[in-house]
């Protein structure tokens, strides 16, 4: 018996989804309290914000009601540009990096800090990476 092709997420589904889940930790909510709001399990929470199963269009709009965004949120930063079809100079949008509490929050009190301190917690960031406090990229 042949075995079927195991198909990756559609990249927009994995997009959505790592949106939903920095909007939530960005909330401060778990997964079990966004299930609850939106009428799902936790599990399919899960499977959402890995981009395993798609938000369908209904559930979208309640997970944006609930969080209180507009649904484009759950698009930003989407690069669906394909070769030849976008300009090659434009760098992709990276977002490949699963969010953390930790990210999310550093994301969220950054630009609250003066640009000057901005700048010495980015060559801090850089230094423990193996980069190097380098100049402004």
């Amino acid at each position: 018996m042949a075995r079927e092709k195991i198909e990756e997420p559609h990249p927009v589904d994995r997009h959505v989804g790592r949106r939903v889940q920095e909007k939530r930790l960005g909330l401060g909510l778990t997964q079990t309290a966004l299930a609850r709001a939106v009428g799902v399990s936790f599990q399919q929470v899960q499977k959402y914000e890995k981009g395993t199963n798609r938000v369908s269009a209904s559930k979208l709009y309640e997970i944006a009601e609930f969080m209180k965004v507009d649904i484009p949120f759950f698009f930003i930063g989407f690069n669906g540009a394909r070769p030849g079809l976008g300009e090659e100079e434009t760098p992709a949008f990276d977002h490949d990096h699963k969010a953390t509490k930790h990210s999310v929050e550093i994301a969220r009190l950054a630009p609250r800090l003066p640009a000057r301190n901005q700048k010495l917690v980015l060559d801090m960031m850089r230094e423990m990476l193996g980069e190097g406090a380098e100049n402004d990229r």
